[in-house]
């Protein structure tokens, strides 16, 4: 009945789906959930595009995706600029010179760089081998202890030294007064909100709601010549191998009867001790207004809390460590089997992928599925 199944209806499966349909193929995209947009589905509440699944900015370099990207939306302004909260202490991220001087009283940029290199040389590490390692030698053991340490151990659920050095080396370290986040060309939030964008995506392609993929895997598979699926990699399989292990989350959200609650759309609470990573607030991501520019007079918070993840919960952070990596190396040894199977995405590679990385693997196997003799229905 169709060319192609894809199985999820995040950014991934709306991006293929959409190459794949201008491309005159006929599409069926499949979504476990009730709604579009994967983890970047947002609703509306009291006027304020709520990130259901946890903060998404998009970011690029990419000036493919970012031309694709707005095919689909208005992107905003907005520029990440998140703020940690140690103990009621309040330090700009990235870490730049806001944050040293906070920390050290310094003034300079040369002053900052020899107090973080007297640091590491007292410390020792000359080639870092895990997470504490690593961020001792990019920022000192100052910044360490109070703006890494306890966020990275809640976030992960384990210590720092059992976590690898590539986790934190995204992290930006910056000798200027500069709060971007992101060494990103292109950065905003799309003008009313993710799903508005997926639905745009979507447009005259058929979507079917609440579909479980793998409880009734023959039926599905029968409808269409080639799958490609987005879910978890290990799940196709049954668990056979075993589960390769994520990071969770879980948002308490609340809805409060003021205009402003922390002033900024990201504050990380870097102590050990407050149970949740970071608060949003959803209105400043779209700097406290609606899409006709009037102020908004309440806003939501949503608290964020880390956990490992079990059977049931939705899996967010691939724990890209050496026993996972080599499960996943097993389960892509049997993927690699499925004639007419594409495994994509974020699940599907098992991969910390950013949204607009996530784009431009869908378009490059978009692209690779049509030169394969694919490209006329």
């Amino acid at each position: 009945m169709y060319s192609f199944l894809v199985v999820g209806a995040g950014l991934y499966g709306a991006t293929v789906a959409r190459e794949l349909t201008d491309h005159g193929h006929s599409v069926l995209v499949i979504e476990r959930r009730s709604h579009i947009a994967g983890n970047v589905f947002t609703y509306q509440l009291e006027g304020i595009n709520v990130h259901q699944y946890g903060a998404h900015i998009f970011h690029t370099n990419n000036s493919a995706v970012w031309s694709y990207v707005q095919r689909f939306a208005t992107f905003n302004r907005f520029t990440n600029s998140p703020v940690a909260n140690y103990k009621g202490e309040l330090y700009s991220l990235p870490f730049n010179m806001y944050t040293f001087n906070r920390i050290w009283g310094v003034v300079t940029p040369a002053e900052a760089a020899k107090k973080i290199e007297e640091q590491r040389k007292a410390s020792g590490i000359t080639e870092p081998k895990n997470l504490e390692e690593q961020a001792i030698s990019l920022v000192g053991i100052d910044i360490y202890e109070k703006l890494i340490k306890g966020y990275t151990q809640k976030q992960w659920g384990r210590p720092c030294d059992q976590l690898p050095a590539f986790i934190i080396k995204r992290l930006p370290v910056r000798l200027t007064f500069d709060n971007n986040y992101f060494n990103a060309l292109h950065q905003g939030i799309p003008v009313g909100g993710y799903t508005k964008m997926v639905e745009k995506m979507l447009v005259g392609i058929e979507v079917q709601l609440g579909v479980d993929y793998l409880a009734d895997k023959g039926k599905w598979d029968k409808l269409a010549e080639k799958v490609i699926y987005t879910g978890p990699i290990d799940a196709y399989f049954d668990y056979c191998l075993g589960n390769l292990e994520y990071r969770s989350v879980r948002f308490e959200t609340e809805l409060l009867d003021m205009p402003n609650f922390q002033g900024n759309a990201a504050v990380n609470y870097t102590d050990a001790e407050t149970p949740w990573t970071r608060i949003i607030e959803h209105k400043w991501f779209e700097f406290g207004k609606d899409e006709q520019g009037n102020d908004l007079p309440k806003t939501v918070i949503s608290r964020e809390y880390s956990s490992e993840w079990k059977p049931g919960d939705e899996p967010y952070y691939p724990v890209n460590d050496e026993k996972n990596s080599k499960l996943y190396k097993e389960y892509r040894r049997l993927a690699d089997q499925e004639k007419n199977v594409v495994f994509g995405g974020r699940l599907g590679e098992y991969k910390y992928y950013d949204m607009d990385q996530v784009i431009a693997a869908a378009l490059e196997k978009a692209r690779e599925l049509l030169e394969k003799g694919n490209s006329t229905p």
